[in-house]
């Protein structure tokens, strides 16, 4: 009868009339808010102390109640029928799985696979051929059945399965973590790529293109036309190369490097430049003008190179050659050495050009 609840200690908030009657409408509207307040208060307090108690009481049952007991560990006869159990619905399970109708692999990749088999390794071997398809597709099939089961059924840890080669499959990676703001930082490595890697300026471009345009089916040396002139000798050669290179080494100065040196004296080139970047700048072009001529030299190279290929013989060069008789001593004229010498003369001269 004594116990304390929100009905016993609250009564509605009605002022008596001995009150009310001396008082503004608008008065008592305000002492009525007052008093909802501090009966606001007093509610929270209640329901703090029940609570407290309520978790006292508690924690006593707790500490006074007896420990659960473990719980009982079934027979070794009763476990090992559940295992048994357990690996045959597994065994049958996967049996059911892998009988399921697997999509057979594309005949276009098999294709690709041959495809990059080298020819030479196929000719005569069709039947060898057909049986590495085969067992391809066996594998293909058999990785796509392992999969479903993977995904289906996971295996479970008991005895007699441990051969199962079926595991759950890996988790996936995480992906990457963009919670870190990266526009600014990528503004900023951006404006600094641009402002100290000078082959982005607009210049490097319109050089490029003077190369595209001058250097890109040139030749400092023409040696389509050699085979033509029929048998020569050496000294000859040796001439011939040279004047071409002497040629080609005054043509690139009067057209090529004549238009990357009016490119390059324009005031509008070094705008926006600092004067600290000035001499990378520079450096910069120059690299790319002597990429440019590297490239002229080496294909010019492979192409003199390409005269000796084997398997070509249309275009050989042809050398004059005598047959000496001299003390009983027969030899060729020139000999095998000043051949091997008139051609590395030959290289030699074309790495010499435009340097």
């Amino acid at each position: 009868s004594h116990k304390k609840t929100l009905r016993t200690l609250f009564l509605p908030t009605v002022l008596p009339s001995s009150v009310t009657s001396n008082i503004s409408p608008l008065q008592n509207k305000l002492l009525t808010y007052r008093r909802c307040n501090e009966q606001q208060k007093m509610i929270n307090q209640l329901l703090i102390d029940r609570a407290l108690e309520v978790y006292r009481v508690s924690m006593e049952e707790k500490y006074h109640r007896e420990p659960v007991p473990p719980i009982p560990e079934l027979p070794s006869t009763v476990r090992k029928y559940f295992f048994n159990i357990l690996t045959t619905n597994y065994l049958f399970m996967k049996k059911c799985v892998q009988s399921n109708p697997v999509v057979p692999i594309q005949q276009q990749r098999l294709m690709s696979m041959l495809a990059l088999v080298p020819q030479s390794l196929m000719e005569g071997r069709e039947l060898l051929t057909e049986k590495l398809l085969q067992e391809i597709i066996r594998d293909y099939e058999k990785s796509m059945r392992r999969c479903m089961v993977r995904n289906v059924l996971i295996k479970p840890d008991v005895k007699g399965l441990e051969y199962e080669e079926e595991a759950p499959l890996p988790l996936s990676p995480l992906g990457l973590d963009f919670s870190r703001p990266w526009h600014n930082s990528f503004i900023q490595a951006r404006n600094q790529i641009l402002s100290k890697l000078h082959i982005l300026h607009p210049t490097m471009k319109t050089l490029l293109d003077f190369g595209c345009t001058a250097l890109a089916t040139f030749l400092i040396v023409d040696f389509s036309s050699f085979r033509l002139k029929g048998p020569v000798d050496i000294e000859s050669l040796k001439t011939d190369v040279s004047l071409s290179c002497s040629k080609a080494e005054e043509k690139i100065l009067n057209t090529w490097y004549q238009r990357v040196v009016s490119l390059f004296t324009q005031k509008e080139i070094l705008k926006g430049l600092k004067l600290d970047q000035v001499d990378s700048f520079y450096n910069c072009v120059s690299t790319l003008m002597s990429n440019q001529l590297k490239e002229l030299l080496r294909r010019t190279v492979e192409a003199f190179v390409k005269l000796f290929d084997p398997e070509d013989g249309n275009c050989l060069l042809l050398f004059k050659m005598e047959l000496t008789l001299d003390e009983n001593k027969m030899e060729f004229y020139p000999s095998f050495q000043d051949l091997e010498e008139a051609i590395l003369f030959i290289v030699t001269r074309i790495g010499q050009t435009v340097q």
